[in-house]
């Protein structure tokens, strides 16, 4: 399976399933493989932040930036673990714990206002006034019984979005 230019097993496909989760269907995987072989120019078994950028979806998300941290390298078991945080079948623990990794730049388990603040600047650009953001961040955390001197690990992420009614979802053509 290191090799994309090598096909697809039923036993590639039932590992793949069983490390994410069975988040995808057999017939999902194989689509995937097939979009991952395409992304995969030179053959080498892995995707680069170069190769992800060159799909226009992700190239104009506002985060991608910060999701290249998280892609680049992949091979392919990896990269359906990393798409599988979108499938409708995920369970919203694990998209949670996915958008606090997002968060947390910094890999130390916590996640302050100011990396909060972050991703609000990446999310509006020019739409808001940095002093809006601040306000609307501010509410937000009040609102959810935290100040702007709180540091928040995943269980206080999991409080603040755990009724949110999340959707962070993609659709996999299976031909």
């Amino acid at each position: 399976m290191g090799n994309t230019s090598s096909l697809l097993t039923q036993y590639d496909i039932e590992e793949v399933q069983q490390y994410c989760n069975h988040t995808f269907s057999q017939q999902e995987i194989v689509a995937l493989y097939g979009r991952f072989c395409q992304l995969d120019r030179n053959g080498g078994g892995f995707v680069s932040a170069d190769e992800f950028m060159s799909l226009p979806e992700f190239a104009v998300n506002p985060l991608s930036k910060r999701l290249l941290r998280m892609v680049n390298g992949l091979n392919f078991k990896e990269f359906v673990g990393f798409l599988s945080n979108f499938s409708p079948r995920a369970s919203l623990q694990q998209k949670i714990e996915f958008i606090f990794k997002i968060y947390d730049v910094d890999c130390h388990g916590r996640v302050t206002f100011d990396n909060m603040l972050d991703i609000m600047r990446d999310l509006t650009g020019q739409y808001i006034s940095e002093q809006q953001r601040q306000q609307v961040l501010t509410l937000v955390l009040e609102d959810a019984g935290y100040t702007k001197d709180s540091s928040l690990v995943l269980s206080d992420f999991m409080k603040i979005l755990g009724n949110s009614g999340l959707k962070m979802e993609v659709e996999i053509p299976v031909d």
